[in-house]
């Protein structure tokens, strides 16, 4: 798969563009996000942070599922 994400990569755009992103997301963020409205405006660096993570480890984590594909 080609879509890679960064910590400013938005969290609805990241889930939309390949589903393992969803499992990785609720993982580490909870199910709350899928219906938060913020979901299509904040960065996975933003949610991270409110989730008192490390933006650079959730980024690596979805990373490194999308590049297993």
């Amino acid at each position: 798969m080609s879509f890679t994400v960064d910590k400013n990569t938005i969290i609805g755009e990241a889930i939309n563009a390949d589903p393992e992103v969803k499992k990785i997301i609720e993982k580490n963020f909870g199910s709350g996000c899928f219906t938060c409205p913020g979901i299509n405006m904040e960065s996975i660096g933003f949610g991270s942070l409110m989730h008192n993570l490390d933006p650079q480890k959730v980024v690596d984590e979805i990373n490194a599922a999308l590049a297993g594909k």
